[in-house]
Protein backbone atom coordinates (compact mmCIF):
# COMPACT_ATOMS: atom_id res chain seq x y z
CA UNK A 1 0.00 0.00 0.00
CA UNK A 2 0.96 3.67 -0.38
CA UNK A 3 0.49 6.22 2.41
CA UNK A 4 0.53 9.92 1.59
CA UNK A 5 1.93 11.93 4.47
CA UNK A 6 -0.66 14.51 5.50
CA UNK A 7 1.75 17.31 6.40
CA UNK A 8 5.25 16.27 5.36
CA UNK A 9 4.51 15.64 1.69
CA UNK A 10 6.32 12.31 2.01
CA UNK A 11 5.08 9.12 0.41
CA UNK A 12 5.33 5.97 2.50
CA UNK A 13 5.35 2.45 1.10
CA UNK A 14 4.04 -0.24 3.42
CA UNK A 15 2.93 -3.84 3.64
CA UNK A 16 -0.39 -5.13 4.95
CA UNK A 17 0.51 -7.69 7.60
CA UNK A 18 -2.90 -8.47 9.10
CA UNK A 19 -6.62 -7.79 8.74
CA UNK A 20 -9.07 -7.87 11.64
CA UNK A 21 -12.70 -7.05 12.41
CA UNK A 22 -13.54 -4.67 15.25
CA UNK A 23 -16.45 -2.85 16.86
CA UNK A 24 -16.73 0.37 18.81
CA UNK A 25 -19.36 -1.25 21.02
CA UNK A 26 -17.99 -4.34 22.81
CA UNK A 27 -21.55 -5.63 23.36
CA UNK A 28 -22.01 -6.09 19.63
CA UNK A 29 -20.42 -9.53 19.72
CA UNK A 30 -23.01 -10.67 22.28
CA UNK A 31 -26.04 -8.76 20.96
CA UNK A 32 -25.70 -8.90 17.21
CA UNK A 33 -28.73 -7.72 15.21
CA UNK A 34 -30.84 -10.26 13.37
CA UNK A 35 -30.14 -10.86 9.69
CA UNK A 36 -33.70 -9.68 8.98
CA UNK A 37 -32.89 -6.22 10.35
CA UNK A 38 -31.30 -4.97 7.13
CA UNK A 39 -31.46 -1.28 8.03
CA UNK A 40 -29.85 -1.86 11.44
CA UNK A 41 -27.14 -3.99 9.85
CA UNK A 42 -26.38 -1.23 7.37
CA UNK A 43 -26.06 1.35 10.14
CA UNK A 44 -23.83 -0.94 12.19
CA UNK A 45 -21.57 -1.61 9.21
CA UNK A 46 -20.97 2.05 8.68
CA UNK A 47 -20.70 3.29 12.25
CA UNK A 48 -20.16 0.58 14.86
CA UNK A 49 -18.61 -2.44 13.09
CA UNK A 50 -15.45 -1.94 11.07
CA UNK A 51 -12.37 -3.67 9.69
CA UNK A 52 -8.79 -2.86 10.64
CA UNK A 53 -5.74 -3.16 8.40
CA UNK A 54 -2.39 -3.57 10.11
CA UNK A 55 0.19 -1.84 7.90
CA UNK A 56 3.95 -1.90 8.45
CA UNK A 57 5.60 1.13 6.76
CA UNK A 58 8.86 0.00 5.12
CA UNK A 59 10.10 2.83 2.87
CA UNK A 60 9.59 6.55 2.50
CA UNK A 61 10.09 8.94 -0.39
CA UNK A 62 10.55 12.67 0.06
CA UNK A 63 9.03 14.93 -2.56
CA UNK A 64 12.46 16.00 -3.85
CA UNK A 65 13.94 12.46 -3.98
CA UNK A 66 13.89 9.92 -6.80
CA UNK A 67 14.53 6.74 -4.81
CA UNK A 68 12.74 5.49 -1.69
CA UNK A 69 14.85 4.94 1.41
CA UNK A 70 14.34 2.99 4.65
CA UNK A 71 11.75 4.50 6.91
CA UNK A 72 12.93 6.88 9.63
CA UNK A 73 9.58 8.19 10.83
CA UNK A 74 5.91 7.27 10.54
CA UNK A 75 2.96 8.92 8.80
CA UNK A 76 0.86 11.34 10.82
CA UNK A 77 -2.69 10.63 11.95
CA UNK A 78 -5.38 10.56 9.27
CA UNK A 79 -2.89 10.11 6.40
CA UNK A 80 -4.77 8.57 3.45
CA UNK A 81 -3.86 5.01 2.42
CA UNK A 82 -4.20 3.67 -1.13
CA UNK A 83 -3.58 0.39 -2.88
CA UNK A 84 -0.25 0.64 -4.69
CA UNK A 85 -0.47 1.15 -8.44
CA UNK A 86 1.82 -0.40 -11.04
CA UNK A 87 3.78 2.87 -11.11
CA UNK A 88 4.19 2.79 -7.32
CA UNK A 89 5.49 -0.78 -7.39
CA UNK A 90 7.87 0.06 -10.24
CA UNK A 91 9.18 3.03 -8.26
CA UNK A 92 10.09 0.67 -5.41
CA UNK A 93 11.23 -2.45 -7.25
CA UNK A 94 12.40 -0.91 -10.52
CA UNK A 95 11.32 -1.39 -14.11
CA UNK A 96 12.11 -4.70 -15.77
CA UNK A 97 15.45 -4.37 -17.58
CA UNK A 98 18.76 -6.18 -18.03
CA UNK A 99 19.40 -6.32 -14.28
CA UNK A 100 15.84 -6.28 -12.89
CA UNK A 101 14.05 -9.59 -13.39
CA UNK A 102 10.30 -10.17 -13.20
CA UNK A 103 9.75 -12.85 -10.53
CA UNK A 104 6.05 -12.51 -9.74
CA UNK A 105 3.11 -10.29 -8.91
CA UNK A 106 1.78 -8.97 -5.58
CA UNK A 107 -1.18 -10.99 -4.34
CA UNK A 108 -4.44 -9.99 -6.06
CA UNK A 109 -2.54 -7.59 -8.35
CA UNK A 110 -2.00 -9.77 -11.42
CA UNK A 111 -1.15 -6.87 -13.75
CA UNK A 112 1.66 -5.52 -11.55
CA UNK A 113 5.23 -6.84 -11.75
CA UNK A 114 7.66 -7.27 -8.89
CA UNK A 115 11.21 -7.15 -10.24
CA UNK A 116 14.23 -8.54 -8.42
CA UNK A 117 17.57 -6.72 -8.59
CA UNK A 118 19.79 -9.49 -9.99
CA UNK A 119 22.98 -7.53 -9.44
CA UNK A 120 22.29 -7.37 -5.72
CA UNK A 121 21.06 -10.98 -5.69
CA UNK A 122 24.43 -12.34 -6.84
CA UNK A 123 26.43 -9.95 -4.66
CA UNK A 124 25.70 -11.99 -1.55
CA UNK A 125 24.61 -15.53 -0.78
CA UNK A 126 20.88 -16.17 -1.00
CA UNK A 127 18.42 -18.87 -0.05
CA UNK A 128 15.15 -20.45 -1.21
CA UNK A 129 13.29 -22.02 1.71
CA UNK A 130 9.99 -23.86 2.08
CA UNK A 131 8.49 -27.14 3.18
CA UNK A 132 8.43 -30.07 0.78
CA UNK A 133 5.99 -29.59 -2.09
CA UNK A 134 5.90 -25.78 -2.09
CA UNK A 135 7.68 -25.38 -5.43
CA UNK A 136 11.19 -24.45 -4.31
CA UNK A 137 12.81 -25.97 -7.39
CA UNK A 138 10.50 -24.03 -9.75
CA UNK A 139 11.34 -20.76 -8.01
CA UNK A 140 15.04 -21.61 -8.03
CA UNK A 141 14.94 -22.49 -11.73
CA UNK A 142 13.18 -19.18 -12.44
CA UNK A 143 15.84 -17.22 -10.54
CA UNK A 144 18.65 -19.09 -12.28
CA UNK A 145 17.12 -18.41 -15.69
CA UNK A 146 17.14 -14.71 -14.86
CA UNK A 147 20.76 -14.80 -13.70
CA UNK A 148 21.90 -16.68 -16.79
CA UNK A 149 19.98 -14.42 -19.16
CA UNK A 150 21.41 -11.30 -17.50
CA UNK A 151 25.01 -12.51 -17.87
CA UNK A 152 25.84 -11.11 -14.42
CA UNK A 153 27.23 -14.41 -13.11
CA UNK A 154 27.88 -18.02 -13.97
CA UNK A 155 26.12 -20.74 -11.98
CA UNK A 156 27.36 -24.13 -10.78
CA UNK A 157 24.26 -26.16 -9.93
CA UNK A 158 24.50 -29.40 -7.98
CA UNK A 159 21.27 -30.93 -9.26
CA UNK A 160 20.38 -33.65 -6.77
CA UNK A 161 16.94 -34.49 -8.20
CA UNK A 162 17.56 -33.75 -11.91
CA UNK A 163 15.36 -30.63 -11.77
CA UNK A 164 17.48 -28.08 -13.63
CA UNK A 165 19.21 -29.66 -16.63
CA UNK A 166 17.19 -30.71 -19.66
CA UNK A 167 13.61 -31.28 -18.46
CA UNK A 168 11.60 -31.99 -15.32
CA UNK A 169 8.13 -33.41 -14.67
CA UNK A 170 5.77 -32.25 -11.97
CA UNK A 171 3.61 -34.48 -9.78
CA UNK A 172 0.93 -34.56 -12.47
CA UNK A 173 3.36 -35.76 -15.13
CA UNK A 174 3.55 -32.47 -17.04
CA UNK A 175 7.00 -31.80 -18.46
CA UNK A 176 8.77 -28.46 -18.16
CA UNK A 177 11.90 -27.25 -19.90
CA UNK A 178 15.13 -27.20 -17.96
CA UNK A 179 17.86 -24.59 -18.26
CA UNK A 180 19.70 -26.50 -20.99
CA UNK A 181 16.58 -26.40 -23.20
CA UNK A 182 15.99 -22.72 -22.53
CA UNK A 183 19.56 -21.72 -23.35
CA UNK A 184 20.66 -23.70 -26.40
CA UNK A 185 23.37 -21.24 -27.40
CA UNK A 186 26.09 -22.62 -25.13
CA UNK A 187 25.16 -20.62 -22.04
CA UNK A 188 24.36 -23.81 -20.11
CA UNK A 189 26.19 -27.14 -20.04
CA UNK A 190 24.94 -30.36 -18.45
CA UNK A 191 27.58 -32.63 -16.96
CA UNK A 192 26.26 -35.95 -15.69
CA UNK A 193 27.47 -38.43 -13.11
CA UNK A 194 25.12 -41.11 -14.45
CA UNK A 195 25.33 -41.15 -18.23
CA UNK A 196 22.95 -44.09 -18.72
CA UNK A 197 20.15 -42.54 -16.68
CA UNK A 198 20.57 -39.13 -18.31
CA UNK A 199 20.31 -40.61 -21.80
CA UNK A 200 17.33 -42.76 -20.79
CA UNK A 201 15.57 -39.58 -19.65
CA UNK A 202 16.29 -37.96 -23.01
CA UNK A 203 18.68 -35.39 -21.58
CA UNK A 204 21.21 -33.75 -23.85
CA UNK A 205 24.48 -33.82 -21.97
CA UNK A 206 27.78 -32.07 -22.60
CA UNK A 207 30.04 -34.41 -20.69
CA UNK A 208 30.33 -37.04 -17.99
CA UNK A 209 32.05 -36.49 -14.66
CA UNK A 210 34.70 -38.94 -13.52
CA UNK A 211 36.65 -38.45 -10.31
CA UNK A 212 39.81 -40.49 -10.00
CA UNK A 213 40.78 -42.24 -6.79
CA UNK A 214 44.08 -40.37 -6.99
CA UNK A 215 42.28 -37.01 -6.84
CA UNK A 216 40.37 -37.66 -3.61
CA UNK A 217 41.82 -36.23 -0.41
CA UNK A 218 40.87 -36.85 3.23
CA UNK A 219 39.11 -33.45 3.35
CA UNK A 220 36.70 -34.77 0.70
CA UNK A 221 35.82 -37.78 2.85
CA UNK A 222 35.70 -36.05 6.24
CA UNK A 223 32.30 -34.45 5.59
CA UNK A 224 30.89 -37.93 4.91
CA UNK A 225 32.09 -39.39 8.20
CA UNK A 226 28.61 -39.48 9.71
CA UNK A 227 27.03 -41.00 6.60
CA UNK A 228 29.77 -43.60 6.22
CA UNK A 229 29.84 -44.39 9.92
CA UNK A 230 33.44 -43.29 10.44
CA UNK A 231 34.33 -42.51 14.03
CA UNK A 232 36.38 -39.47 14.99
CA UNK A 233 39.48 -41.67 15.37
CA UNK A 234 38.91 -43.30 11.97
CA UNK A 235 38.41 -39.90 10.34
CA UNK A 236 41.66 -38.65 11.84
CA UNK A 237 43.44 -41.77 10.59
CA UNK A 238 42.53 -40.87 6.98
CA UNK A 239 45.04 -38.03 7.02
CA UNK A 240 47.80 -40.32 8.28
CA UNK A 241 47.02 -42.91 5.60
CA UNK A 242 47.06 -40.24 2.90
CA UNK A 243 50.44 -38.92 4.00
CA UNK A 244 51.91 -42.41 4.22
CA UNK A 245 50.43 -44.01 1.10
CA UNK A 246 50.32 -41.00 -1.23
CA UNK A 247 47.82 -40.32 -4.00
CA UNK A 248 46.95 -43.98 -4.53
CA UNK A 249 45.87 -44.35 -0.90
CA UNK A 250 42.27 -45.26 -1.78
CA UNK A 251 43.29 -47.82 -4.41
CA UNK A 252 45.67 -49.41 -1.90
CA UNK A 253 42.97 -49.57 0.76
CA UNK A 254 40.44 -51.09 -1.63
CA UNK A 255 42.70 -53.68 -3.24
CA UNK A 256 43.04 -56.80 -1.12
CA UNK A 257 45.59 -58.23 -3.56
CA UNK A 258 47.93 -55.25 -3.62
CA UNK A 259 51.21 -55.04 -1.75
CA UNK A 260 50.12 -54.51 1.85
CA UNK A 261 53.63 -54.26 3.31
CA UNK A 262 53.24 -50.56 4.15
CA UNK A 263 49.88 -51.19 5.78
CA UNK A 264 51.28 -54.07 7.81
CA UNK A 265 54.27 -51.98 8.89
CA UNK A 266 51.94 -49.22 10.11
CA UNK A 267 49.99 -51.69 12.22
CA UNK A 268 53.08 -53.42 13.63
CA UNK A 269 54.75 -50.10 14.48
CA UNK A 270 51.65 -49.01 16.37
CA UNK A 271 51.02 -45.99 14.17
CA UNK A 272 47.50 -47.23 13.43
CA UNK A 273 45.37 -49.80 15.21
CA UNK A 274 44.48 -52.86 13.15
CA UNK A 275 40.80 -52.48 14.05
CA UNK A 276 40.78 -48.87 12.86
CA UNK A 277 42.43 -49.77 9.57
CA UNK A 278 40.06 -52.69 9.03
CA UNK A 279 37.00 -50.55 9.73
CA UNK A 280 38.13 -47.87 7.26
CA UNK A 281 38.71 -50.46 4.56
CA UNK A 282 35.30 -52.08 5.12
CA UNK A 283 33.47 -48.76 5.00
CA UNK A 284 35.33 -47.66 1.87
CA UNK A 285 34.58 -51.00 0.21
CA UNK A 286 30.87 -50.59 0.99
CA UNK A 287 30.67 -47.14 -0.60
CA UNK A 288 33.33 -46.25 -3.17
CA UNK A 289 32.99 -49.18 -5.64
CA UNK A 290 29.23 -48.54 -5.88
CA UNK A 291 29.83 -45.02 -7.16
CA UNK A 292 30.38 -45.45 -10.89
CA UNK A 293 31.72 -41.91 -11.28
CA UNK A 294 34.65 -42.79 -8.99
CA UNK A 295 37.31 -44.51 -11.08
CA UNK A 296 40.84 -45.82 -10.47
CA UNK A 297 43.60 -43.49 -11.58
CA UNK A 298 43.52 -39.75 -12.24
CA UNK A 299 39.95 -39.29 -13.60
CA UNK A 300 39.09 -37.02 -16.54
CA UNK A 301 40.26 -33.62 -15.27
CA UNK A 302 36.68 -32.56 -14.55
CA UNK A 303 37.62 -29.68 -12.25
CA UNK A 304 39.63 -27.86 -14.90
CA UNK A 305 36.94 -28.44 -17.53
CA UNK A 306 34.16 -27.09 -15.31
CA UNK A 307 36.27 -24.15 -14.13
CA UNK A 308 37.03 -23.14 -17.72
CA UNK A 309 33.34 -23.32 -18.64
CA UNK A 310 32.41 -21.12 -15.68
CA UNK A 311 35.22 -18.69 -16.41
CA UNK A 312 34.01 -18.29 -20.00
CA UNK A 313 30.46 -17.50 -18.87
CA UNK A 314 28.83 -20.91 -19.21
CA UNK A 315 26.68 -22.14 -16.34
CA UNK A 316 27.08 -25.81 -15.44
CA UNK A 317 24.40 -28.21 -14.20
CA UNK A 318 25.81 -31.28 -12.43
CA UNK A 319 23.14 -33.92 -13.01
CA UNK A 320 23.33 -36.77 -10.51
CA UNK A 321 20.93 -39.27 -12.09
CA UNK A 322 20.34 -42.23 -9.78
CA UNK A 323 23.19 -41.10 -7.52
CA UNK A 324 20.97 -38.26 -6.34
CA UNK A 325 19.24 -40.82 -4.13
CA UNK A 326 22.51 -41.31 -2.24
CA UNK A 327 23.18 -38.32 -0.01
CA UNK A 328 26.80 -39.35 0.52
CA UNK A 329 27.41 -39.22 -3.26
CA UNK A 330 25.86 -35.75 -3.49
CA UNK A 331 27.87 -34.41 -0.58
CA UNK A 332 31.11 -35.94 -1.85
CA UNK A 333 30.84 -34.44 -5.33
CA UNK A 334 29.61 -31.04 -4.13
CA UNK A 335 32.38 -30.77 -1.56
CA UNK A 336 35.06 -32.11 -3.94
CA UNK A 337 34.29 -29.72 -6.80
CA UNK A 338 33.50 -26.66 -4.69
CA UNK A 339 36.76 -26.88 -2.73
CA UNK A 340 38.84 -26.96 -5.88
CA UNK A 341 36.90 -24.41 -7.92
CA UNK A 342 36.85 -22.01 -4.98
CA UNK A 343 40.63 -22.39 -4.67
CA UNK A 344 41.00 -21.43 -8.34
CA UNK A 345 38.79 -18.39 -7.83
CA UNK A 346 40.87 -17.31 -4.84
CA UNK A 347 44.05 -17.71 -6.88
CA UNK A 348 42.68 -15.79 -9.87
CA UNK A 349 41.29 -13.00 -7.67
CA UNK A 350 44.65 -12.62 -5.93
CA UNK A 351 46.45 -12.51 -9.28
CA UNK A 352 44.12 -9.73 -10.43
CA UNK A 353 45.27 -7.61 -7.44
CA UNK A 354 42.61 -4.94 -7.83
CA UNK A 355 42.42 -5.03 -11.63
CA UNK A 356 38.67 -5.37 -12.08
CA UNK A 357 38.86 -6.56 -15.68
CA UNK A 358 41.10 -9.49 -14.71
CA UNK A 359 38.99 -10.69 -11.78
CA UNK A 360 37.13 -13.99 -12.16
CA UNK A 361 33.54 -13.83 -13.34
CA UNK A 362 31.07 -13.91 -10.40
CA UNK A 363 29.93 -17.43 -9.55
CA UNK A 364 26.75 -18.63 -7.85
CA UNK A 365 26.96 -22.17 -6.43
CA UNK A 366 23.58 -23.87 -5.96
CA UNK A 367 23.28 -26.61 -3.35
CA UNK A 368 20.22 -28.54 -2.22
CA UNK A 369 19.77 -30.13 1.22
CA UNK A 370 21.96 -27.27 2.41
CA UNK A 371 21.52 -28.05 6.11
CA UNK A 372 23.61 -31.20 5.59
CA UNK A 373 26.57 -29.00 4.57
CA UNK A 374 25.94 -26.12 6.94
CA UNK A 375 24.75 -27.58 10.23
CA UNK A 376 26.39 -26.16 13.38
CA UNK A 377 28.68 -29.18 13.83
CA UNK A 378 30.38 -28.95 10.43
CA UNK A 379 29.68 -25.48 8.97
CA UNK A 380 32.80 -23.89 10.42
CA UNK A 381 34.97 -26.60 8.80
CA UNK A 382 33.38 -26.82 5.34
CA UNK A 383 34.05 -24.87 2.18
CA UNK A 384 30.37 -23.88 2.05
CA UNK A 385 30.54 -22.22 5.46
CA UNK A 386 33.68 -20.43 4.33
CA UNK A 387 32.01 -19.11 1.17
CA UNK A 388 28.95 -17.90 3.10
CA UNK A 389 31.14 -15.97 5.54
CA UNK A 390 33.35 -14.47 2.83
CA UNK A 391 30.35 -12.66 1.32
CA UNK A 392 31.65 -11.75 -2.17
CA UNK A 393 35.34 -11.45 -1.31
CA UNK A 394 36.39 -13.88 -4.06
CA UNK A 395 33.36 -13.40 -6.35
CA UNK A 396 31.79 -16.68 -5.18
CA UNK A 397 28.39 -16.85 -3.45
CA UNK A 398 25.89 -19.57 -2.56
CA UNK A 399 22.26 -20.12 -3.49
CA UNK A 400 21.04 -22.62 -0.92
CA UNK A 401 17.79 -24.55 -1.34
CA UNK A 402 16.43 -26.15 1.79
CA UNK A 403 13.28 -27.23 3.62
CA UNK A 404 14.93 -27.08 7.04
CA UNK A 405 16.58 -23.67 7.55
CA UNK A 406 16.68 -24.36 11.30
CA UNK A 407 19.37 -26.95 10.58
CA UNK A 408 21.71 -24.28 9.20
CA UNK A 409 24.20 -22.62 11.52
CA UNK A 410 22.99 -19.24 12.82
CA UNK A 411 26.11 -17.38 11.66
CA UNK A 412 25.67 -18.71 8.13
CA UNK A 413 21.97 -17.79 8.09
CA UNK A 414 22.89 -14.27 9.15
CA UNK A 415 25.02 -13.96 5.99
CA UNK A 416 22.17 -14.93 3.65
CA UNK A 417 21.47 -11.66 1.87
CA UNK A 418 18.24 -12.47 0.04
CA UNK A 419 15.68 -14.95 1.36
CA UNK A 420 12.87 -16.32 -0.79
CA UNK A 421 10.58 -18.20 1.57
CA UNK A 422 7.62 -20.39 0.68
CA UNK A 423 5.27 -21.84 3.28
CA UNK A 424 6.93 -23.17 6.44
CA UNK A 425 4.98 -24.71 9.32
CA UNK A 426 7.78 -25.62 11.72
CA UNK A 427 8.33 -22.97 14.38
CA UNK A 428 12.10 -23.49 14.48
CA UNK A 429 12.34 -23.10 10.69
CA UNK A 430 10.27 -19.91 10.75
CA UNK A 431 12.44 -18.50 13.51
CA UNK A 432 15.59 -19.32 11.52
CA UNK A 433 14.33 -17.61 8.35
CA UNK A 434 13.70 -14.38 10.24
CA UNK A 435 16.89 -14.38 12.28
CA UNK A 436 18.43 -10.92 12.18
CA UNK A 437 15.42 -9.40 10.37
CA UNK A 438 13.85 -6.29 11.90
CA UNK A 439 10.06 -6.31 12.18
CA UNK A 440 9.99 -10.09 11.94
CA UNK A 441 6.95 -10.49 14.21
CA UNK A 442 4.65 -8.92 11.61
CA UNK A 443 6.29 -10.86 8.78
CA UNK A 444 5.74 -14.15 10.62
CA UNK A 445 2.00 -13.55 10.36
CA UNK A 446 2.38 -12.99 6.63
CA UNK A 447 4.41 -16.17 6.14
CA UNK A 448 1.88 -18.26 8.05
CA UNK A 449 -0.85 -17.30 5.56
CA UNK A 450 0.95 -18.28 2.36
CA UNK A 451 -0.62 -20.88 0.08
CA UNK A 452 1.22 -24.14 -0.34
CA UNK A 453 1.99 -23.43 -4.01
CA UNK A 454 3.25 -20.49 -6.04
CA UNK A 455 3.45 -17.97 -3.21
CA UNK A 456 6.59 -16.70 -1.52
CA UNK A 457 7.81 -13.95 0.78
CA UNK A 458 10.93 -12.21 -0.55
CA UNK A 459 13.08 -10.07 1.71
CA UNK A 460 16.66 -8.92 1.96
CA UNK A 461 19.43 -7.55 -0.20
CA UNK A 462 17.82 -7.86 -3.66
CA UNK A 463 14.54 -6.11 -2.78
CA UNK A 464 14.08 -2.68 -1.16
CA UNK A 465 11.34 -4.01 1.14
CA UNK A 466 9.72 -7.37 1.96
CA UNK A 467 7.00 -8.42 -0.46
CA UNK A 468 4.68 -11.40 -0.86
CA UNK A 469 4.32 -12.53 -4.45
CA UNK A 470 2.52 -15.04 -6.54
CA UNK A 471 5.49 -16.45 -8.40
CA UNK A 472 5.72 -16.13 -12.14
CA UNK A 473 4.22 -18.98 -14.16
CA UNK A 474 6.87 -21.30 -15.58
CA UNK A 475 5.21 -21.85 -18.95
CA UNK A 476 5.41 -21.07 -22.65
CA UNK A 477 5.24 -17.31 -22.09
CA UNK A 478 8.13 -17.57 -19.66
CA UNK A 479 10.17 -19.59 -22.16
CA UNK A 480 9.55 -16.98 -24.86
CA UNK A 481 10.50 -14.11 -22.56
CA UNK A 482 13.72 -15.81 -21.52
CA UNK A 483 14.94 -16.65 -25.01
CA UNK A 484 13.90 -13.21 -26.32
CA UNK A 485 11.17 -14.30 -28.72
CA UNK A 486 8.91 -11.38 -29.60
CA UNK A 487 6.40 -13.39 -31.60
CA UNK A 488 6.52 -10.81 -34.43
CA UNK A 489 7.25 -11.76 -38.01
CA UNK A 490 7.18 -15.10 -39.76
CA UNK A 491 10.78 -15.93 -38.95
CA UNK A 492 10.23 -15.43 -35.25
CA UNK A 493 7.01 -17.42 -35.36
CA UNK A 494 8.70 -20.29 -37.09
CA UNK A 495 11.50 -20.34 -34.51
CA UNK A 496 8.96 -20.39 -31.70
CA UNK A 497 7.09 -23.31 -33.28
CA UNK A 498 10.33 -25.20 -33.64
CA UNK A 499 11.07 -24.78 -29.95
CA UNK A 500 7.63 -25.25 -28.45
CA UNK A 501 5.56 -27.00 -31.11
CA UNK A 502 2.54 -25.47 -32.82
Amino acid sequence: VVIHGHQSGRTFFGMVTDIALGASNPDLAHRAPSMEQSFTLEVYRGEIAYATLHVSPMLMLDAEDDQPRPIQTIPSHFSPVFEASAADVARVFGEEDASHFFVGTPLDMEAVQVNLDLGRLVERSSGVFGKTGTGKSFITRTLLAGIIKSGLASSLIFDMHNDYGWAVKDEGGREYKGLRQLFQDGQVSVITLDEDTSRARGSKIDGALQIGYEEIEPEDIEMLSGLLGLTEIQTGALYFLYRRLGKDWIARLLDDHSDTEDLQDMVESGRIVAGTLGAIRRKFEAFIPRMGFLVPGPGNNAVEDIFNRLRMGTSVVLEFGNYGNTLAAYMLVANYLTRRIHARYVHQKNLAAGKKAEEPRPLVIVIEEAHKFLDPQVASHTIFGTIARELRKYNVTLLIVDQRPSGIEDEVMSQIGTRVTCLLDNEADIRAVFSGVSGSSALREVLARLDTRQQALILGHAVPMPVVIRTRDYDQSFYAAIIGESGKGNANRKSTETLFGE
